[in-house]
């Protein structure tokens, strides 16, 4: 089993302090944490599959696309995927660019993971989203899921929006006025925060995403 992030049960504390709705979550949803794959290529590989598509889609797409890696997702193993093998997955031409694209960065080295726990939240958002096929959300997904940033408020998520509206008895979408200020009021552990407020809208534990 792994253990939450190092700043989770600090969190908590503080987020209760701050925000009687979260602390609310805290005390409804005690199980659980936010977890991680801790593999950026995969989750990249993952996030790319998933775009625009039902989560029901996404996962039977990304079930072919593994059974083709033979369980082994990995730049080289990905890099030798032919592109019309690829598109039988399921994949847009689009994605199967972006995948394929995404093999080829790893190992000439022009992307860098490790490049990304030296930037800051936004530095890294920006270098993610160079990636083709990653944009913001995307990036943002990331380095909550794959990197369990602290901070990090998805502001264009749906569920985190329709979360926010629910428990702040707000109209959908709440404020853009409303989200920063509970943004402010929530830093530094929004990541926290966050993942409570998905809890509420979604009973089962948010497991690994990307």
């Amino acid at each position: 089993m792994k253990k939450p992030p190092a700043y989770w049960n600090k969190a908590k504390i503080q987020l209760s302090k701050k925000d009687k709705i979260i602390k609310k979550l805290i005390k409804k949803y005690n199980s659980g944490y936010l977890i991680s794959r801790n593999d950026i290529f995969f989750s990249l590989c993952k996030s790319i599959v998933g775009q625009q598509i039902s989560v029901a889609a996404a996962n039977s797409v990304f079930d072919r696309f593994k059974l083709l890696c033979k369980g082994n997702i990995r730049p080289k193993i990905v890099n030798k995927l032919t592109f019309i093998n690829l598109k039988k997955c399921g994949l847009s031409r689009q994605k199967v660019r972006g995948i394929k694209e995404l093999a080829q960065k790893f190992l000439d080295k022009s992307f860098k993971p490790s490049l990304i726990k030296k930037l800051s939240d936004e530095e890294a958002i920006q270098y993610l989203s160079k990636l083709r096929q990653i944009g913001r959300w995307s990036a943002e997904m990331i380095l909550l899921f794959t990197f369990n940033r602290s901070n990090i408020w998805p502001i264009q998520d749906i569920g985190l929006l329709r979360a926010i509206s629910n428990n702040y008895k707000k109209k959908y979408p709440p404020p853009s006025s409303f989200v920063q200020k509970l943004y402010k009021k929530l830093s530094p552990h929004c990541s926290v925060a966050t993942w409570y407020l998905w809890r509420s809208i979604d009973n089962e534990p948010k497991a690994i995403q990307y």
